[in-house]
């Protein structure tokens, strides 16, 4: 059976590492290059471990400010539950990382998020490769969204526009059409909110200017949302 070597990293008074091989039976090339690794990581112990801990503080310190919003997730907690009371859905929509966030949350909805429970009506407008492809390529990218808002979306539904920006333009048209067809506008929104704090009838802005620490707020108040719809809809106990 071969080896694999393996480096050791231990947390040493919250930001050091230490790392040490534990094979000496490695060819000449890649024992070279595993002593200049083992070298690297003695002569810069704060790497990796130091940019996880950071990263964890700066975590932290965001999401110690996120109680703030808990009147803002009550409002767009209360619209989600009355579109689907009426037999409408939930319209999900991004770029990137939103668009994953998109479909993540849809599928929450869809699917099931803790308990068994009904199907709850959402979907994500980031996921069609069909679709996204043929309006970009025929009409504009900025029009992804917009146009399946018009083809998909009826009054009373509800239309979630995800952004750590607040100026994502495809999602900007989709929203300023959903507030003109009756559709309530919600918007997981980053920084100061961006254009689209103005065109939502709900905007959740989470205070920060990492893009990576706002999606990961944004997957916590998404999930929050969800499991507080099953529970205001009566499918799941408290």
């Amino acid at each position: 059976m071969s080896k694999t070597p393996f480096i050791y990293l231990r947390a040493k008074q919250g930001r050091e590492a230490e790392a040490s091989s534990h094979d000496n039976s490695l060819p000449a090339e890649s024992h070279e290059l595993w002593t200049a690794l083992v070298i690297h990581l003695r002569w810069a112990p704060d790497l990796p471990m130091s940019l996880f801990l950071q990263n964890l503080d700066e975590h932290n310190a965001l999401f110690g400010k996120l109680s703030a919003l808990e009147e803002v997730i009550a409002q767009a907690t209360a619209a989600l539950t009355s579109a689907l009371q009426q037999d409408n859905k939930i319209m999900f929509c991004g770029n990137g990382g939103s668009a994953a966030d998109s479909q993540h949350l849809a599928a929450e909805f869809t699917g099931r998020f803790i308990q068994d429970r009904a199907p709850l009506a959402a979907i994500a407008l980031s996921t069609d490769s069909s679709t996204l492809t043929c309006i970009s390529n025929d009409y504009a990218f900025d029009q992804v969204f917009l146009r399946q808002v018009q083809a998909l979306g009826k009054k009373g539904d509800c239309l979630v526009g995800i952004s750590t920006s607040g100026n994502s333009n495809n999602v900007i048209l989709a929203m300023e059409y959903a507030r003109t067809s009756g559709i309530t506008t919600i918007g997981l929104l980053g920084r100061d909110g961006g254009k689209l704090v103005e065109l939502c009838d709900i905007s959740i802005v989470v205070p920060s200017t990492t893009t990576a620490r706002i999606q990961e707020a944004h997957i916590l108040i998404g999930h929050t949302l969800c499991g507080a719809v099953e529970i205001a809809l009566e499918l799941v106990e408290k």
